[in-house]
């Protein structure tokens, strides 16, 4: 675990783990102009470094996804965290923003450009949404259930 700890904190990983009050939180600060969507994906590889290589392809998926839709419609993403209540199966993903609107869930036609990545979110979590955040902007959340085949989609 202190392995992890370390690689986290390299990665300027604002680690709450141990907090009961922030339950098991790693939160990573994104002052990116350009989503670092290769930085998110080695953050949660070795944050979950404890679930099998599905379930954080799953994150990873789900996480990048919900990302790159903070960027491309919300002009950039605040921050990101991940969250798991102790050694629960699920892990909870949520994106910062700061737009008011809220996404929108594609019809994830294969013949379009655009319009996939929330159709992926949909189907690969086992809830996602959103909620105001205080001040303005959004956060945006996915769950990822860890308990269940991970490429289980619900078509």
């Amino acid at each position: 675990m202190a392995a992890v700890r370390n690689a986290l904190s390299r990665q300027g990983v604002v680690n709450r783990m141990g907090d009961p009050a922030a339950k098991d939180e790693l939160v990573l600060d994104l002052p990116d102009a350009v989503p670092p969507l290769v930085r998110v994906r080695q953050w949660v590889a070795c944050a979950l470094a404890d679930l099998g290589d599905d379930h954080v392809f799953a994150v990873q998926l789900v996480a990048t996804e919900v990302l790159t839709n903070a960027y491309d419609h919300a002009g950039g993403a605040h921050r990101i965290r991940l969250r798991r209540d102790g050694p629960s199966p699920e892990v909870l993903i949520e994106v910062d923003d700061g737009s008011p609107a809220p996404p929108v869930l594609g019809d994830g036609n294969p013949k379009s450009l655009r319009g996939r990545g929330l159709v992926l979110v949909d189907r690969l979590a086992t809830g996602w949404g959103y909620r105001a955040a205080a001040g303005g902007g959004k956060t945006v959340w996915a769950v990822v259930d860890c308990s269940v085949p991970a490429w289980s989609p619900r078509w």
